[in-house]
């Protein structure tokens, strides 16, 4: 989850690599709470192969692991692992049926990271409620992940130098996830929703308002020199490039019938 600190920077850190696993034939099973109706999995299969065009476009080195049809939301990987330069923590989703994603996460991490700390019981913690911002991290404490997983977590990071802070998203409507509405730009820059906007730790960043009405697209991707941003938001788009940053539009909207976004669909280092 490294970010990139500058655009501009000479010794900016960037993104080489990413795990990804397409949607398997059960992905309608998975669960949401979005109210969109039922995926179409040709689709989102679709969606899926240029994701991660997308990703090698920004100059990464893809794994695509072998769609699992046992575990429907198993193409959401980012909720499986907190991945770092050198290290990787196996989670413990909040979802019990979600909870044997991260097993099977562990053959595509295993070659880059051949030591897997992990969440333990009775920790909860989702990927999708970490975010990390140059090195400090902050952690949502949601519906999917318990204090013990921000502790568990927390001691994990401060062992290898980071610091982490808990954001109570529990009464934030709108927000499964931290990451639903909060994404890191890189430069000091921090994408937030309304509802998250007024929250003393953003004091020290410069926000990047969605508009009312795009909050979705506060899901983006800051990937190297570009930031990835679902297609369909043109004022948040817009916000975006007139900040300098190039910017690349994706169609989601298959993942986004199932809770899904862009950062949800790779673990990234």
């Amino acid at each position: 989850m490294k970010i990139t600190k500058s655009i501009h920077g000479p010794n900016q850190m960037r993104f080489t690599h990413a795990i990804v696993r397409p949607p398997g034939r059960n992905f309608a099973g998975a669960l949401t709470t979005a109210n969109l109706g039922a995926p179409d999995l040709v689709t989102a299969q679709r969606q899926h192969m240029a994701y991660c065009a997308a990703l090698e476009k920004c100059g990464m080195k893809v794994t695509r692991l072998k769609a699992d049809h046992q575990l429907p939301d198993a193409t959401f990987v980012e909720d499986a692992a907190i991945v770092l330069r050198t290290d990787a923590l196996l989670t413990r989703p909040g979802a019990p049926s979600r909870r044997d994603e991260t097993a099977a996460m562990q053959p595509g991490l295993k070659p880059f990271f051949p030591v897997l700390n992990e969440i333990l019981p009775p920790g909860t913690l989702d990927g999708g409620d970490v975010c990390e911002a140059d090195g400090r991290f902050f952690i949502g404490i949601s519906a999917r992940t318990n204090l013990h997983g921000v502790r568990q977590l927390t001691q994990w990071l401060a062992l290898r130098g980071y610091s982490a802070l808990p954001v109570d998203i529990r009464q934030k409507p709108g927000l499964l996830h931290l990451k639903s509405g909060l994404a890191y730009l890189g430069d000091n820059r921090i994408v937030a929703v309304d509802t998250l906007a007024a929250e003393t730790f953003l004091a020290d960043y410069q926000l990047v308002r969605v508009p009312p009405g795009e909050e979705y697209a506060a899901n983006c991707l800051r990937i190297n020199d570009t930031v990835l941003v679902a297609r369909g938001f043109p004022r948040f788009e817009t916000a975006v490039r007139k900040l300098g940053y190039r910017v690349m539009t994706l169609e989601v909207s298959e993942f986004r019938k199932m809770d899904g976004g862009l950062s949800c669909l790779s673990l990234r280092w």
